[in-house]
Formats: structure tokens, sequence, C-alpha cells
């Protein structure tokens, strides 16, 4: 007579555990945890639904214009902003300094003249060339120079860094990006048949983005209180005399009465202008920049289209 079956024997409960767990792992359609839920409110997903984001790179310049209108950012965040989104469609050859205007050392110039040359210009580098000025052999750094002075007997040629060359072609974003990785800051510009464009530096890129860029040299605009900005515009205190915007502009607003640029706006205006607020006077646009203790810190100014006052932000073309 024969034993009956042993019956299946049952499964411990760690058993089971493990047996879930390798059904599911096989089952890659069933995931153990369920996908993050849109935490986003209904009004949330309306507004977006409604009024998306920007589209391209004009609606987002005007974005970031309606941004700084109801005072999100500071008008000189929008414009570096603006400048970095424009650069990326900039070239070498868009700002470079056009071979003509180059200072540059030769090589055959005794120390002296050199010196003459790096004094009057107070650049810290200089592209040296070799018998036309179209051969450029190297990169001096005025400090160098210094050298020669203590000894006499160096060679000039000794003295010089690998100039580096690029094609008018290269683009802005890109230069910024070889310049920071290679530690060098400047560059000579080539045309499509290899000859000396121009230069461009490290600065002339950056200038792009946050407007011209002062220095210990720069004493004039430091005194005058006007610099230019990224956009091509410029930044007026208007603590600055009339007499100086005249100056800088090349127009010809009226003297007599007022002493301050602010003072004459706000004549003009019949009242103080309020942040936001723009005012054409005399061929010039004046859009408020900042207001600070009930008068008008910085004015942007630019040509005037010859419109009526405005609360653009001076941004109508």
């Amino acid at each position: 007579m024969s034993e009956p079956p042993n019956p299946r024997p049952a499964r411990s409960p760690s058993s089971v555990s493990r047996v879930g767990r390798t059904e599911r792992a096989d089952r890659p359609d069933r995931p153990d945890r369920p996908e993050p839920a849109d935490r986003r409110t209904l009004f949330e997903r309306l507004v977006e639904f409604v009024s998306p984001g920007p589209d391209s790179k004009e609606e987002l310049i005007k974005t970031l214009a309606d941004a700084e209108q109801r005072e999100l950012i500071e008008p000189e965040s929008r414009l570096m902003l603006e400048g970095v989104l424009r650069m990326a469609d900039m070239t070498a050859g868009d700002v470079m300094v056009a071979a003509p205007r180059m200072d540059l050392l030769d090589i055959a110039a005794d120390y002296d003249e050199l010196l003459a040359l790096v004094i009057d210009t107070a650049h810290s580098r200089f592209p040296v060339y070799e018998g036309e000025r179209d051969n450029i052999i190297g990169i001096l750094m005025a400090k160098d120079l210094l050298k020669l002075q203590r000894a006499p007997e160096l060679n000039l040629r000794t003295l010089l860094r690998p100039a580096v060359f690029v094609p008018e072609s290269k683009r802005l974003n890109e230069l910024l990006r070889d310049f920071r990785s290679n530690r060098n800051h400047l560059a000579i510009v080539i045309d499509e048949f290899g000859n000396t464009a121009g230069l461009i530096t490290i600065e002339d890129v950056l200038e792009e983005i946050v407007g011209e860029i002062e220095d210990e040299f720069d004493e004039r605009a430091q005194e005058s209180g006007i610099y230019t900005l990224a956009d091509g515009t410029h930044r007026v205190a208007g603590d600055v005399g009339i007499d100086a915007v005249n100056h800088a502009f090349g127009t010809s607003l009226p003297l007599q009465d007022f002493d301050t640029i602010g003072g004459l706006v706000a004549h003009e205006l019949g009242r103080v202008p309020r942040r936001g607020e723009a005012l054409d006077v005399g061929g010039l646009r004046f859009a408020v920049m900042l207001t600070r203790g009930g008068a008008v810190r910085w004015f942007r100014v630019g040509r005037s289209p010859e419109s009526p006052i405005t609360a653009d932000g001076g941004d109508q073309d």
C-alpha cells in the first residue's frame, strides 16, 4: 500500500514576501511606486494655459521688460540679461577693434619708443608685429617690458607670448568660454583670407553683457556720471550738469534756468517723474531708471524717436 503524496508545504511569510517581490520585478508593466502627481494647483495650470511662456527670444526680452516694469527685477539686471541673450547671436567681427585702430608694437623699435607707446595708450597687452603690421608674431604684456629696463641684454622676442587667432565668425559666447578656459584675454581676429581684421579682448565681450566697464583710467566718465550701457544707450545720473549732457550727446539743452539734467526734466514734465516714465527733451529721450528721496537718481538716455511721453520705460521703437 503506497503512501499518499505529501501535501505542498506551506510558505513562510518571509518566502511569500520574497516571491511577491520576484514576481513584481518580472512585471515591468506594474511599477512599485506610482508616478508623482502634478502638484500644481488648478489656478496655476489655468494661468499657464491662458498665458504660456515665451516662444522666442523677442518674446523673452519683452517678458524681461514687463518684469522690470512691475519692479520684479532692477533695470540694470534686465539689461544684463538682454545682453546675454543678444551676445549669443553676435560674432567676434561685430565687436572687434578694427585693424587700423589697433595699437601695435614693432619688434624692431627701441626700448624708449616701446615704453612711450605703452604709457600713452595705457593698455596691458599689445600685439607685436614684424615687418608689416599684418604680421603679428606674439603678444607682449606691458609689465614684461619692465624686464628690459633691468636687463637690457634680454631679447624682446623672449618676452613674447603666443598670439591666439580666431575667425571673424567666432561667436561671442564660444569666445568667452575659450577666454576663460585658456586664461587668455586677447585674441587676434582674422578674415576669410587669413589677414588681420582686428583684435578682441575679454573686456569687449563682457561689455556686451554689462555695458561699458570703467577702470581707474576712465576718470572722465566717473566725474561726468555718464556711462554707456550694453544696449548702446547711456546711464546718466540725475545730478549731472546740463552742460556735461550737451557735451556728451552733442545737444543744445538750455543752461539758463537749471543746473542739473534732473531739474530740467522735472520742469519739462511739470513734476518729478516716476520710475518707468520717459520724456523727450531736446532730441534725447530720458527714461527714469531709479528714483530715490523724491528725486531721479538715474536716467537711461538715448536718441529721441520724436514721440510723446510714454510710461513704458522708454523702450518704444
